[in-house]
């Protein structure tokens, strides 16, 4: 069947190429997400490639998978989108760039949180005997935010040849090198990839959507809807960050990061209202702030937790609200 629809594809049917393309467009989204941290970008990504592989489906040859092919389109396509245009940090709200003095400075880094939703669509394919990530671990943002401070080729060889498995020939092909090319990229990767990701020492996550998770997930929405930033610090870990990519400035600890919370809320003179999402596999609440001229609450950004054990080790709040509409979340909400 699958050589029927390549001939019928070379020969111009579109209807064709869609039958045969369809069932990888999910996970080259993915793919694209990992390599560019965006999910807006991603989706842009993804029709270039396919629209590039219409264009040369003539010249495919079947000597390769025809998914290893579109992969090494998709993979060339975010190449040339890195190097073509400089990460554009996104708008966020004035009042949130005042900080506390207990800030700690980083290296901005462009990021967007990616929707569970859309990871439902994902085909469960197996990665390979190379994979070295599990499929949850090489989507949740501790991962996603360690890639993007990878330079594009270790990024991309790392993704191909660990997170999905290819071999160090295929990966070679890919990317127009030599293997031995690709294995250097790879063990550099590695290497920055567990001392960013280094974390033995700290409990496992609750399964996701099991009891734990909902039970410490609901607790942390009622002190953020109460307003309680004391009941909401008692759920962190001891070395919890906060970040809010691509804002620089990060809190490490339940002090920093209760008196940056605390601030906060003096400015805004309001509770936040949540909604419960889910994104990257991890718990996720879209961010609303009632307005003081009309009864309605407008979006005011996304939180994601990670979390260890009975804990919250790490808050990502992302002032970027044109993600909203990924995650099936209202433009607002009734006061």
């Amino acid at each position: 069947m699958t050589d029927e629809l390549l001939s019928r594809a070379r020969a111009g049917d579109s209807d064709a190429f869609g039958e045969l393309t369809e069932p990888f467009r999910h996970e080259l989204r993915l793919h694209c997400y990992r390599f560019l941290g965006s999910v807006q970008d991603a989706e842009d990504l993804v029709q270039e490639t396919l629209l590039a592989a219409w264009r040369a489906v003539e010249r495919f040859e079947g000597r390769g998978s025809l998914r290893a092919w579109l992969y090494r389109i998709a993979t060339n396509r975010c190449l040339n989108a890195l190097r073509g245009k400089a990460r554009r940090p996104s708008e966020v709200p004035a009042s949130a760039l005042q900080r506390p003095e207990v800030a700690r400075p980083s290296e901005p880094v462009w990021l967007q949180p990616y929707p569970d939703v859309l990871l439902e669509d994902v085909a469960d394919r197996a990665p390979g005997p190379e994979a070295r990530y599990q499929a949850r671990e090489s989507i949740e943002l501790a991962f996603i935010a360690a890639l993007q401070r990878l330079s594009p080729r270790q990024r991309a060889a790392v993704l191909l040849r660990d997170v999905l498995g290819f071999t160090e020939a295929e990966v070679a092909d890919m990317l127009g090198g030599s293997e031995a090319s690709v294995k250097g990229a790879v063990q550099r990767a590695r290497a920055t990839l567990q001392t960013r990701l280094a974390a033995g020492d700290r409990e496992r996550a609750p399964a996701p959507n099991s009891p734990r998770e909902r039970e410490l997930a609901g607790r942390f929405a009622d002190a953020v809807e109460n307003g309680d930033i004391d009941a909401l610090v008692v759920l962190l870990t001891d070395d919890a960050w906060l970040t809010m990519p691509p804002e620089p400035d990060q809190y490490q600890g339940r002090v920093a990061i209760g008196a940056f919370l605390r601030d906060a809320a003096a400015r805004r003179g309001a509770s936040l209202r949540l909604v419960p999402t889910r994104a990257n596999t991890q718990p996720a609440f879209g961010c609303y702030l009632p307005s003081p001229q009309a009864p309605i609450a407008r979006p005011y950004g996304l939180l994601v937790l990670t979390l260890a054990g009975d804990q919250i080790a790490a808050i990502t709040w992302f002032w970027d609200t044109s993600v909203f509409p990924y995650f099936g979340l209202p433009r607002r909400l009734p006061a």
